[in-house]
């Protein structure tokens, strides 16, 4: 029934209707006389037509209600048609561009019908006389101009309904994109903070635990594995800051890690006490583009971290470069399974975490990944392909998929 407004659009209204209203009183009453009958009906009359103006965005049922009241009295109170009836026009617009369907509707219905009463209140009389064919063409001028003047503004309010429909569908897409910009900028930050602070704990606390058993026994070894702390602790406070960086102005302008940066990675894990095995065949192409580097970069980087976590053996890493894709596998045996449920064992929650992330960051660059238990070894499979390759298109989709 009632639509909402903000206040200033309901002050607006109610000061148009008021201006409206102190205007057509005049004029109707030198048309209508000073009685004291004519001019209290007057007053009434003027009092609908601008109650419908002041309510006409607020309620448009309500106004064009209010309007067919006030016709209705006028034509009761056998008054021509006047300056006042400029109301209908606005309501009109008003059903069509404010109201619901089918206030939307009963308003074509009211212009249609308004112009056939008009006609009728005008002409019925004397088309009911005997010599009535001469007035047929000057009432049917009429039905048309009276018909042509309220659709026409039934039909503007209906193009202005049409407008805010389109603004309005324009304002959620905006807004659909711009979630859907920080839902893609929460997921990077999430892969970040986990790709960058996870790592760097978890080498750590391995290099913690080791540096207390052997504080006693072995002094020496303690002294590595707390050099080891502070450089993995420093390492993730620089990265954390270029994390931030990036923040606060754009990805892109701060540097990222790329494949020259690999051998710093399977140093830190190295000096978290597990052996890193790396094969790779033949030498990476000199086209690798930079996101896929940062990609291939961090599921790595991934990978070895929950080895670090989760393992208890040394980790083979292969990495098999073809023209358009890279295969890259990463495995390493595990102990016994976190969490069992008395059937199948599961890999723990830190690293199905995990790997939700390296699926999104090979996905990022159209790749995939894989990952599972093969006997008593964790094997991780991913593939990326490698933009501007012979084989980049079709082929490079499909051998995406086959890991």
């Amino acid at each position: 029934m009632f639509r909402e407004l903000l206040p200033y659009q309901v002050a607006t209204d109610v000061t148009v209707a008021g201006v409206f209203g102190l205007v057509c009183l005049p004029i109707e009453l030198t048309g209508a006389g000073w009685a004291p009958e004519a001019a209290l009906t007057t007053v009434i009359m003027c009092l609908l037509f601008a109650s419908a103006l002041a309510v006409r965005r607020l309620s448009p049922l309500l106004a064009l209600g209010a309007a067919w009241i006030a016709a209705i009295a006028q034509m009761l109170l056998l008054r021509p048609p006047s300056f006042v009836d400029v109301a209908i026009f606005a309501v009109l617009y008003a059903t069509a561009a404010y109201g619901t369907v089918v206030v939307y509707w009963l308003g074509f219905a009211s212009a249609i019908v308004g112009a056939t009463v008009i006609t009728g209140y005008l002409f019925g009389a004397q088309l009911l006389s005997v010599d009535s064919w001469s007035l047929l063409p000057l009432a049917a001028a009429v039905l048309v101009a009276a018909g042509f003047a309220l659709l026409l503004a039934w039909t503007v309010g209906a193009l202005v309904r049409t407008s805010l429909r389109a603004q309005r569908t324009q304002r959620e897409r905006e807004r659909a994109e711009r979630e859907r910009i920080e839902e893609q900028e929460r997921g990077r930050i999430a892969r970040d903070m986990h790709d960058v602070v996870g790592h760097s704990l978890a080498v750590i606390i391995a290099q913690a635990d080791g540096a207390r058993y052997a504080a006693d026994t072995e002094p020496r070894a303690a002294q590595d594995a707390l050099a080891t702390i502070s450089t993995a602790a420093r390492s993730a406070l620089a990265d954390v800051r270029l994390l931030l960086a990036q923040l606060r102005h754009s990805e892109g302008r701060a540097p990222q890690p790329m494949l020259n940066d690999l051998e710093g990675l399977y140093a830190q894990v190295r000096a978290a006490g597990l052996a890193v095995r790396v094969d790779v065949e033949p030498m990476p192409p000199a086209t690798v583009p930079a996101a896929v580097q940062l990609a291939v970069y961090r599921v790595l980087q991934e990978a070895l971290t929950n080895a670090i976590r989760h393992g208890n053996g040394d980790i083979d890493v292969t990495m098999r470069w073809l023209p358009d894709r890279l295969h890259l596998w990463v495995s390493n045996p595990v102990g016994p399974p976190t969490v069992d449920d008395g059937a199948h064992p599961t890999e723990p929650i830190e690293v199905r975490h995990g790997i939700v992330g390296m699926r999104e960051r090979a996905r990022l660059v159209g790749g995939a990944v894989e990952a599972g238990m093969v006997g008593e070894a964790w094997i991780l499979r991913a593939t990326f392909p490698i933009p501007g390759g012979p084989g980049t298109g079709m082929a490079a989709g499909a051998g995406a998929t086959a890991v």
